[in-house]
């Protein structure tokens, strides 16, 4: 019978040796090229490979959030994001509006459209003081407030947000919106060019035609200037001025350069017209008086323009306007109460200083 040999548990000395010759023997594959490695150090190293893997991804995430945010930046100074503001915040009145009268019919289809289908085209505005100014959006803002009257929902608009201030940025922005959304009459184009030069915007009435009216045709914007003309002279009297044609515009301002000012004020002003048809009747009638120009007079040439001299102050209250044009000057006394004799008085000094 064979002798049964005792087995011994190998010391710690004995087992570094064992783990050594592990790590020394040869792969049994002959195509593994690799060298074994003690299994804590394949640990070691798997762990320390995936915390590699995982910084060059935090890295990657990191670069596209900072370009994200880079982007958003960039559109929101460019007054490309949206923002909704309450609407006390926003003053309706910051620039001239070049629209003179609203059509309530399609002011009610807004209406409807705005309660089903919300605001598809948010408004625009520029920082004012701690509100904002509208530029364009006007009949949107208006549909807004009328609905928050009754509904909260409407209570804030979208608005993007554009550093365009009151200069000409802001009415060419506005002018832009109007013709593309719904095109102004001839009179309204003529008009906001002259409120704008009236403001300081634009050195000339010419000028803010160019500028407001730049995508236009060379003809298109001889016809603005035509009714600028119209506006700068008759303004004031005309009672239905955007029902003028295209055609009697033209013919007005023609009538207006060859000195029929003062015989077109006289036939408004001594007339109240109830309809576009009797103004316009009048403003026939006044023009068969008005001698028909030289043959040999040159064509076209510069519109009048009518200079306007700073407003003064009174002591006691009020302001005095005047403005001077070609063979005429208009004053205009407001905020004091002038009888027939104070009248009186005013234009006798004026007579005695002209004498």
């Amino acid at each position: 019978m064979a002798k049964r040999r005792r087995l011994t548990a190998p010391d710690t000395a004995e087992l570094e040796e064992l783990e050594a010759g592990f790590a020394a023997k040869p792969s049994i594959s002959p195509f593994d090229a690799k060298t074994a490695a003690p299994p804590i150090a394949q640990v070691a190293a798997e762990a320390a490979s995936l915390n590699g893997m995982a910084a060059v991804t935090d890295r990657v995430a990191l670069a596209q959030d900072q370009g994200d945010a880079a982007r958003w930046r960039d559109a929101e100074s460019a007054g490309l994001v949206a923002q909704n503001l309450t609407l006390d915040q926003i003053d309706a009145d910051f620039i001239r509006r070049d629209r003179m009268v609203e059509d309530e019919e399609a002011m009610a289809e807004l209406l409807e459209s705005l309660r089903v289908h919300g605001l598809r085209t948010p408004i625009e505005v520029t920082p004012n003081g701690d509100g904002f100014g509208l530029i364009s959006g006007y009949r949107r803002l208006d549909a807004f407030r009328r609905l928050a009257e009754t509904d909260p929902r409407f209570s804030q608009i979208p608005a993007f947000v554009r550093q365009a201030g009151t200069g000409q940025g802001a009415y060419v922005s506005m002018v832009e919106e109007n013709e593309l959304r719904s095109n102004l009459s001839p009179y309204e184009r003529g008009r906001i060019a002259v409120l704008a030069a009236g403001q300081g915007v634009f050195e000339t009435t010419e000028a803010a035609v160019d500028v407001l009216f730049a995508a236009a045709s060379k003809a298109k914007r001889s016809k603005v200037r035509s009714f600028a003309v119209v506006h700068e002279a008759l303004g004031d009297l005309l009672q239905h001025p955007i029902a003028l044609t295209e055609k009697a515009g033209l013919k007005l301002a023609s009538a207006l350069r060859d000195g029929a000012q003062s015989k077109l004020r006289q036939a408004l002003a001594s007339a109240d017209a109830s309809d576009p048809k009797a103004e316009w009747s009048l403003l026939e009638a006044a023009l068969k008086d008005v001698p028909e120009p030289s043959e040999t007079k040159a064509r076209g040439g510069r519109p009048q323009e009518i200079h306007r001299l700073s407003p003064q102050t009174l002591p006691g209250g009020g302001e005095i306007f005047a403005e001077v044009s070609s063979g005429e000057m208009r004053i205009r006394i407001k905020g004091r109460e002038l009888d027939i004799k104070d009248a009186e008085q005013l234009t006798a000094i004026i007579s005695d200083y002209l004498a």
